[in-house]
């Protein structure tokens, strides 16, 4: 990425007065179509992107010191913005969703359930899935299970922890305790991090 964006953009959004405020309505232009184009049929249209652009105009120009010049600074700030409005929608979405409706006997994971085939997946892949609901189901809490099933499916910890009573350290330690179960349980089993992590790249 060229110097001169990023210096352009950087140094316009840190002057003062008209190019600034210019500098400002060209970056809202730039994420509100970005974010109109993300958000479209995304979990339910219940996302304003309008809304999401201003929250994240203002992250932006608080964090503009931390920008390192890494890619275009647009990409940077899109990056940001596209977080923000999927983290939003997959909130709201989430909260309509029942627990019972996420934890559901046809939902949680059963360890003797082979994985769905999927075409073109290999064996090894097929093997780490099913070992995965295996250690879920014999070495997890019913709350482990129940905040490892949710946030597997994309609920959002702060609705999870709403919805149970909970609060997000709380949520965070249930879940990391779970992690260490699993990963203690795949060592175990004889399966090395680093092949995991090829195997799903």
């Amino acid at each position: 990425m060229s110097t001169v964006d990023r210096d352009q953009w950087v140094g316009r959004l840190k002057s003062d007065g008209d190019i600034r405020d210019q500098a400002i309505q060209e970056l809202r232009s730039i994420l509100l179509r970005g974010l109109t184009a993300t958000c479209r049929n995304r979990y339910g249209n219940k996302v304003s992107p309008e809304d999401v652009v201003q929250d994240a105009l203002l992250k932006v120009l608080d964090k503009i010191d931390t920008f390192e010049g890494r890619s275009k600074f647009t990409t940077w700030a899109m990056t940001i913005a596209v977080r923000m409005a999927i983290s939003e929608m997959r909130r709201k979405h989430f909260q309509d969703v029942s627990m019972n409706d996420m934890l559901s006997d046809s939902m949680r994971f059963e360890p003797d359930a082979a994985p769905d085939p999927v075409v073109g997946q290999d064996e090894d892949k097929a093997g780490v899935l099913a070992k995965l609901r295996e250690l879920i189901e014999s070495n997890l809490t019913d709350k482990q299970k129940d905040a490892v099933h949710c946030l597997l499916n994309g609920m959002p910890v702060e609705v999870f922890a709403e919805k149970t009573g909970s609060n997000r350290n709380a949520v965070y330690k249930l879940v990391h305790d779970a992690r260490v179960k699993l990963k203690q349980g795949f060592e175990q089993a004889g399966y090395k991090a680093e092949d995991i992590n090829t195997l799903f790249a």
